[in-house]
């Protein structure tokens, strides 16, 4: 307990706000791959909460369907490219997906091994409703942003993501202990 009585330990779904109150001098509070984990974790963690409590999905299960919504049917090898995420995280999400009947897998034609998983009408409908939710939160998570703030935000985290993809580690010298 710290004094006053107050419990140190947050409530579940709460913002660890640790970085903020780092000194500006600590190597991590200004290590920008640290400051955007944070920040992802932190507007993931409270989309998550709004489709958990609506819709009772995960942030996995949410960003397949929002892939699928947005791309159609894909492979689960595609859809691991696509979201970024561990390929056990997406089987995962598809299976949940598929068991709630918000999607279905089809034989791949093109290789004869592989699937395509796609929204079932359900899916759809699901996905139809919290599109607007979705872009509801965007506004309010970024309306301290004006639009040309907006648009410089997006264009540098499509500059880092680029920059990201193109890094190569063997080039790394291992001067920084990468070895």
């Amino acid at each position: 307990m710290q004094s006053g009585g107050k419990s140190r330990l947050a409530k579940p779904g709460a913002l660890d706000h640790t970085c903020s109150s780092m000194k500006p001098t600590t190597p991590l509070a200004t290590f920008l791959p640290y400051q955007l984990s944070l920040t992802s974790n932190a507007v993931s963690g409270r989309i998550a909460q709004e489709y958990r409590s609506r819709f009772g999905l995960s942030v996995s299960e949410w960003r397949v369907m929002a892939v699928l919504g947005d791309a159609g049917e894909l492979t689960q090898r595609d859809l691991t490219l696509r979201t970024l995420m561990d390929k056990v995280a997406v089987n995962r999400a598809c299976k949940v997906l598929e068991d709630r009947e918000l999607a279905s897998r089809t034989p791949n034609a093109q290789d004869g091994r592989s699937h395509l998983l796609a929204l079932t009408a359900e899916g759809l409908a699901v996905y139809a409703q919290i599109m607007p939710l979705a872009t509801e939160m965007e506004r309010r998570m970024f309306g301290c942003f004006d639009q040309s703030e907006l648009v410089q935000f997006r264009t540098l985290l499509d500059k880092v993501r680029s920059r990201v993809n193109d890094l190569d580690a063997e080039a790394l010298s291992s001067d920084f202990g990468v070895e």
